[in-house]
């Protein structure tokens, strides 16, 4: 079987992760997730929820940057960070395989021939659902999380990539998950990577 990746990255509160997951499933290949963030802590030699924390800091301005010419010790760390999942990211696409969920990795595996780059998202009252009954937020922290997260996640690719995390570029398919729900979701694309890849 040719060997081809799948990236999935999304709007908070879309469910890529649980659709990510259902994928590798059917398609019998390993997903990965919060596996980057763990071989991120060990390389690094720092705690994984130090890094979970980092990742959630919005990326400052370049501008702010030029006016802190000695640097910023978040920056720094976000960068370090970004580096070793960057390469964590090119190791596990050269292996063999695999779905990775979100860090950028479409625009990370932009030169893959053999990659197939999904986005995840849905109105907002839908996620705030999700966030409520499968998530198990209370509604404040809902709302809160919706916000905060699509920001930081926006902020980091327009810093890591040059554009929005919910552009189309670099993007093959994006698909609104409250149509089909997880399972569905999971199906409809699981069809279409057999029919990309030809694969049985």
């Amino acid at each position: 079987m040719k060997k081809f990746c799948v990236t999935i990255n999304r709007q908070f509160g879309s469910l890529g992760r649980a659709i990510a997951k259902e994928l590798s499933e059917m398609l019998e290949i390993e997903y990965y997730d919060r596996y980057i963030v763990e071989a991120t802590s060990k390389k690094l030699n720092i705690p994984i929820s130090t890094i979970s924390e980092i990742e959630e800091i919005s990326i400052k301005s370049s501008f702010s940057n030029v006016m802190s010419p000695l640097g910023d010790t978040s920056n720094d760390k976000q960068h370090k960070i970004f580096d070793i999942q960057r390469r964590i990211i090119l190791d596990l696409a050269d292996k063999k395989s695999c779905i990775i969920v979100g860090r950028c990795s479409d625009f990370i595996l932009k030169d893959y021939k053999d990659c197939l780059n999904i986005f995840t998202y849905a109105p907002k009252e839908a996620r705030f659902k999700n966030c409520v009954n499968i998530l198990n937020m209370k509604p404040a922290e809902a709302e809160r999380m919706i916000t905060k997260v699509d920001k930081a996640r926006d902020n980091y690719y327009r810093y890591y990539a040059g554009y929005s995390n919910e552009s189309i570029k670099q993007r093959h398919i994006m698909i609104d998950t409250s149509l089909f729900g997880v399972h569905g979701t999971a199906q409809v694309l699981a069809d279409m990577i057999k029919k990309r890849f030809e694969t049985s």
